[in-house]
Parts: structure tokens; C-alpha cells; sequence
């Protein structure tokens, strides 16, 4: 069984902000591949289904970015998932608009939700990490990732999106080099 999860924070103002791209994937995610309507359940919102034949649980936590960790430890605990079959699908500022990284492991990179999930379960799941850009100015970080995508950046965004799910295979096989290579070719 794998756990695929989109970081972002619940709340509806911060719907379409760049830092809640996780959240946007995972909803994008269930729309392709027809899985079951989210349901609230471990302090996060599950789907359940299968992913090119793969049992899955989709999960957005609804404990705010920064204490993620606790949603998916509840669940890697009911569902004895192991750690190397969990999939964190979150945003990235030193990654480019329309770029895609995916690694096992690894630091938290100052990213507060992957730093929460490390905490709570360890650092072995799989990080897919979109690229939102940097913004020019340091200071600037918290309003950028708090500042919703522009009409251009979405149509980027749904691009992306696209090419994450036609390459999934490479994903759930575990073969992360090719998941990256090949989502971000155009």
C-alpha cells in the first residue's frame, strides 16, 4: 500500500497559494485516476483507490503546513505503512515554475512540513518537490509562498500536473531519477 500526500494549509484563503500546490495536485490527482471521494479521517482529508493497480491512500492533512507530521504518522501507524512507501508531493522555491525534483530522503531544506513529517516518522519517504520559484528579495520568502499563482502560472502548474500523472509508473516503481527526468520534459 503506498501513501501519497500533498502538503498545503487548509484553510479557504490559502486555497490557491503558491505553498498549497501539494493540496492542488492531490486534487488534480483524484480527478485523473477516479479515485473516492475525500473523506476526513486522521486529521487530514483521505481517498482511497488503486494508482496503475496499486492500493493507494491520498491524504491532504488538515493540521496546517507545519504540523503535518502528526496526520501521517496516525496513518503510517493504522495502516503499518512503511516509511519508503510514503509519497510527499510539496511545494519548492529552489526549484523552477514547471520543474519537478524527486528524492528518498534528505533535509527538510527550511520547508516546515517536510521538517514536521521528518520529525514525526523520520526521513525516509519519498519527497516530489514542485518548483514555485524563489522570489528576488530573502525577506520576501513568506509572501511569495503565501501569494496565490497568477492565470499564467496555473496554466504552468496544470502542465506540470499533467506530466506527474503520465509518469507515475516511475514513481510508484520507485525509479525517481526517471520520475523527475521524464515529468520534466515538455
Amino acid at each position: 500500500m503506498f501513501l501519497i500526500v500533498g502538503l498545503g494549509n487548509p484553510d479557504p484563503k490559502h486555497a490557491n497559494n503558491r505553498h498549497n500546490v501539494g493540496f492542488k495536485l492531490l486534487d488534480a490527482l483524484n480527478r485523473n485516476f477516479g479515485l473516492s471521494k475525500q473523506k476526513p479521517k486522521f486529521k487530514g482529508l483521505l481517498t482511497n483507490g488503486n494508482i496503475l493497480g496499486h492500493k493507494c491512500i491520498v491524504v491532504k492533512p488538515l493540521t496546517f503546513m507545519n504540523n503535518s507530521g502528526s496526520c501521517i504518522r496516525e496513518i503510517v501507524d493504522y495502516h503499518r505503512v512503511k516509511i519508503d512507501d510514503i509519497f510527499v508531493f510539496h511545494d519548492d522555491m529552489d526549484i523552477d515554475l514547471g520543474k519537478v525534483k524527486a528524492k528518498n530522503g534528505g533535509s527538510s531544506a527550511g520547508h516546515n512540513g517536510i521538517k514536521s513529517i521528518d520529525d514525526s516518522i523520520g526521513p525516509g519517504f519519498n519527497r516530489i518537490r514542485i518548483g514555485i520559484n524563489h522570489p528576488i528579495e530573502k525577506d520576501d520568502v513568506e509572501d511569495h509562498v503565501l501569494t496565490d499563482f497568477t492565470e499564467e502560472e496555473k496554466l504552468i502548474v496544470d502542465q506540470v500536473f499533467k506530466r506527474i500523472f503520465k509518469n507515475m509508473n516511475f514513481l510508484i516503481e520507485k525509479k525517481l531519477d526517471d520520475f523527475s527526468s521524464k515529468s520534466n520534459q515538455q
